[in-house]
């Protein structure tokens, strides 16, 4: 498989013999206002622009919405990808809302659905903690499968907690990304993986490699990718564990 960092938590896959696109956040830098109660209140979002041109994403086979936040579906990615393109949200609910956007191919990941020989299970997750969850709302993950492919779990937007280590411990991945940055409102605790939460992770799968993103690109992201260097290094945990660029591609054979 090949996973390419686009920016944030946007994935192109190449697993089997299909372009999958994940959580499709095509904004201009600097288009969106921050994330309102969060810190860098003076920085739209997204903060940095995209690697390269979007015409280049759009001949994808499917996309994954893993959930409805705007940095992981935004107006861009409404109106740049084609209506017609085959496209899974996470369940029925957010399904009627991307249909309602105009697009005519919309499935629910609840169905475990196949793309070719690709097929695609939900997991669950933890948009944070306590009170903040009503605000984050309900969110997933995906697992990807194939006869001649390793085994990717792509986590969504959670931090560490018992739905990520059931995934784990029920599809065996090889291959685990991660939504770190450790996002943050001024009040509560972080929203996604702090470098504390990955560690757990690198610890719970022994054999995985483990991917980084949705890191730098948002206002209240406020974990670094030389911080979280540092921390595997010092905690003896970097050796499984890759922190790509916006545009870098990673490939697991």
């Amino acid at each position: 498989m090949d996973i390419q960092l686009i920016r944030n938590a946007t994935l192109v896959l190449h697993y089997g013999d299909k372009k999958i696109i994940v959580d499709p956040f095509f904004a201009d830098k600097g288009s969106m206002p921050p994330f309102q109660n969060t810190p860098n209140q003076d920085q739209n979002n997204p903060t940095v622009g995209l690697p390269f041109a979007i015409d280049s994403l759009l001949d994808a086979d499917a996309v994954i919405v893993t959930h409805l936040h705007p940095d992981h579906f935004d107006e861009m990615a409404k109106k740049r990808l084609p209506k017609d393109i085959l496209l899974y949200a996470q369940n029925e609910q957010d399904c009627q809302v991307i249909q309602e956007a105009g697009f005519t191919n919309v499935h629910s990941l609840e169905n475990s659905p196949q793309v070719g020989d690709v097929t695609i299970k939900r997991t669950n997750g933890k948009h944070g903690t306590g009170d903040i969850l009503k605000k984050t709302g309900i969110v997933s993950g995906v697992v990807f499968t194939h006869p001649d492919e390793k085994t990717l779990y792509v986590a969504g937007d959670t931090i560490w907690c018992p739905d990520v280590e059931e995934a784990i411990q029920t599809h065996h991945p090889d291959v685990i990304v991660l939504n770190g940055g450790a996002a943050q409102y001024l009040v509560g605790d972080p929203i996604t993986m702090t470098k504390e939460d990955i560690y757990e992770v690198y610890k719970a799968a022994p054999n995985a490699q483990i991917v980084v993103c949705h890191m730098e690109s948002l206002n209240h992201c406020l974990l670094k990718r030389t911080e979280l260097s540092e921390f595997l290094s010092m905690n003896k945990a970097a050796d499984r564990i890759a922190i790509p660029n916006d545009g870098e591609k990673l490939s697991y054979n």
